[in-house]
């Protein structure tokens, strides 16, 4: 391997801290490119959806809505409870295992291109204090001048333009939990009338202020636990960021009309573009660190550089180890299917389909059924048992329904105690029932019995439960 590379003191420590452990601050250079400007068009794509999402109503819903002091949460318009967390969990499931198969093939591709994080800091926040303060060197230059009339005005108008944005990004958070229209009434009423709500919402935008002014990369490097879990899903064949040593090295400085190869020169020319421009501030020529998170731009700086110098693009591009050990242009056809992606790849469908049977197939409205705690039976004057059972029912609907409970196995006789049972949408309603058997209808100490829940004639629901009798 490259002499630079026998030298792995960069491996114990990460590039933001020095040898003292106080913090580098990074000053990324403005980054232009082909990739640059893709990423740019899917973050506007991403934060137009972000923004957008809580307005948009389906039947009346919104599309998406995570109430979690309500206990009530909104998918594409169809409402959950917390009797439905177990389709939470295959969400979630779903979820993890796709971070994980894309990053076990592609690296940490949703760092770089998904996580908000990363679309907030690097498509907002690092673009708001490039229009301010000047790329990479005026900043720097301005961090390090004295406090005159310049650098108080400059400072100021970004640090309120970053708290206003940061406002706006905890309002659209809010909306996800309350919803959009509660947002608003809140934000047009008295604020003494809501307190509570605007100390909240005072607090999350002094979280996104300090993460986003302060914090910036290190929630990457340090308080994100997804960059160490990288260390254990990747292997040799997963498509990275990386750096193609074989061609690269070894470095030197660029001579026009010399011939590096007679030289014996590799085609990276030493400028240190590829660092100037990362925004955790690592060199990849180093290779994979888990500070990198796959953002492409120094592949952007590097083709640029190759391109003013004439050599070939792709010194840094998207690569995986064995290819570029491989050092075989035949050979370099992006990444084969291992066995552990496959294995990743069958999950996430299994998981998948799960995800979507469920929630296809659940149900509008949900019984439960329970006989009444700390009872048996009771005789009546004529000889017969009764059970007493109570009710809840859950209306997961936006509409009305009339509700009639009936005894499928028609049995004995059933008493509902409330005669006519109107479920108001997203609302529980609770009841009780009394069924009626003879001793000659009754088999056993335990029988098992089956209520129907029917909305306007129709059997929605079926719900077991148990008939308790006197032994034989």
């Amino acid at each position: 391997m490259a002499e630079h590379q026998q030298d792995e003191n960069y491996r114990d420590h990460i590039a933001t801290v020095d040898k003292d452990g106080k913090r580098i601050w990074v000053y990324p250079k403005k980054p232009k490119g082909s990739y640059t400007n893709k990423r740019t068009w899917v973050a506007w794509i991403l934060l137009a959806l972000l923004f957008a999402t809580p307005h948009i109503r389906i039947a009346g819903q919104p599309l998406l809505q995570l109430d979690f002091i309500g206990r009530k949460f909104i998918i594409f318009g169809k409402m959950f409870f917390p009797a439905d967390s177990f389709i939470f969990v295959i969400i979630s499931i779903t979820a993890v295992v796709s971070i994980i198969l894309f990053t076990v093939v592609f690296g940490r591709l949703f760092c770089g291109w998904l996580c908000p994080q990363t679309v907030f800091m690097e498509m907002v926040f690092r673009k708001v204090e490039y229009w301010i303060e000047g790329d990479y060197k005026q900043q720097i230059k301005l961090n390090k001048k004295s406090w005159d009339g310049e650098k108080i005005r400059k400072k100021s108008i970004k640090h309120i333009v970053f708290f206003g944005i940061s406002f706006l990004i905890a309002n659209t958070f809010l909306a996800y939990i309350i919803g959009s229209e509660a947002l608003w009434e809140i934000q047009i009423d008295d604020p003494l009338n809501h307190v509570s709500g605007l100390l909240v919402l005072i607090l999350f935008t002094f979280v996104f202020y300090i993460v986003f002014s302060q914090l910036r990369e290190q929630v990457c490097t340090t308080i994100c636990p997804y960059g160490r879990l990288q260390g254990v899903l990747l292997d040799k064949d997963s498509i990275v960021v990386a750096y193609d040593y074989e061609r690269g090295e070894s470095r030197a400085k660029f001579r026009k009309g010399e011939d590096r190869s007679a030289a014996e020169k590799g085609d990276c020319i030493d400028c240190f573009q590829c660092v100037d421009v990362c925004p955790t501030g690592i060199d990849i020529r180093n290779g994979t660190q888990l500070e990198c998170i796959n953002c492409t731009i120094c592949m952007d700086a590097c083709d640029t550089i190759m391109e003013g110098v004439g050599l070939e693009k792709g010194l840094i591009r998207y690569a995986s180890e064995n290819e570029i050990a491989a050092n075989d242009p035949e050979a370099k056809s992006g990444f084969s299917w291992t066995t552990r992606m496959r294995g990743y790849a069958a999950v996430l469908t299994i998981l998948f389909i799960s995800m979507i049977a469920l929630l296809f197939s659940r149900d509008d409205v949900q019984a439960i059924v329970l006989r009444s705690p700390g009872s048996l039976y009771t005789l009546t004057d004529n000889g017969d048992f009764q059970n007493i059972y109570t009710v809840k029912l859950l209306n997961k609907t936006n509409e009305e329904l009339l509700i009639e409970i009936k005894d499928i196995d028609q049995i004995g006789n059933l008493l509902v105690a409330t005669k006519n049972i109107v479920l108001k949408p997203q609302k529980e309603f609770n009841t009780a029932l009394v069924l009626t058997r003879s001793r000659e209808e009754i088999s056993s100490f335990q029988t098992d019995v089956e209520f129907g829940i029917y909305s306007n004639g129709v059997l929605i629901d079926k719900v077991k439960s148990t008939f308790v009798g006197p032994i034989k």
